[in-house]
């Protein structure tokens, strides 16, 4: 499975020039935890996260003890003044295992997906648990019309539990195992393929 069978896309993008506030409005409204700053082609320039939106947004509360008394700059009004750059991306065929370890490498909650320079997605940790959720009859189906496009109909044995696939074949043809099982682990929400050799 890679970066660009998990990604949402098309993605939603905002440019140097949006303002903070129709950033946050997105944000809000979408439910996303960061978006991608892009230029007029489409490349990636820089992510903006709810963080950086929200880092010395509010005014203290005068009720509040102040820990020191030191003037501070005004915050900035437009995306290209507050956003992370350069940003942390992945290509669209990086392994989702390498997605998931540069999540974790880099403390990052979603991840820009890019074709060369230009942003065609980006992928969450929502939309990894939502792989995850995916259930068993679901899979199958998936499993079976991706077979279907190579291979007749009924062909394949297909079982799954747990996210695992047993993929039983009645023909000892090792080549066309080895395509059916990349095939099946290209199912978003498959975990594991295993293929065997239906016999008698």
């Amino acid at each position: 499975m890679l970066a660009r069978d998990v990604m949402t896309a098309p993605v939603v993008t905002v440019t140097p020039e949006t303002p903070v506030r129709t950033a946050a409005a997105t944000l809000a409204a979408r439910g996303f935890t960061a978006l991608p700053v892009v230029n007029d082609e489409g490349w990636l320039l820089g992510v903006v996260t709810e963080i950086d939106l929200v880092r010395d947004r509010f005014p203290r509360d005068i009720r509040s003890p102040r820990l020191e008394d030191v003037s501070e700059p005004p915050p900035g009004a437009t995306v290209g003044d507050v956003m992370t750059a350069p940003a942390v991306a992945v290509g669209v065929t990086l392994d989702v295992v390498g997605v998931v370890r540069v999540m974790l490498d880099e403390g990052l909650r979603s991840l820009p997906v890019v074709d060369g320079e230009r942003v065609v997605g980006i992928v969450s940790r929502r939309d990894l648990v939502r792989m995850l959720a995916r259930d068993d009859a679901m899979l199958a189906r998936d499993v079976r019309n991706r077979l279907a496009m190579v291979s007749a109909p009924g062909r394949w044995g297909v079982h799954v539990d747990d996210g695992v696939v047993t993929l039983t074949d009645p023909k000892d043809d090792e080549s066309d195992r080895h395509v059916a099982t990349v095939l099946a682990e290209s199912v978003p929400g498959v975990l594991r393929v295993r293929c065997v050799h239906e016999t008698g």
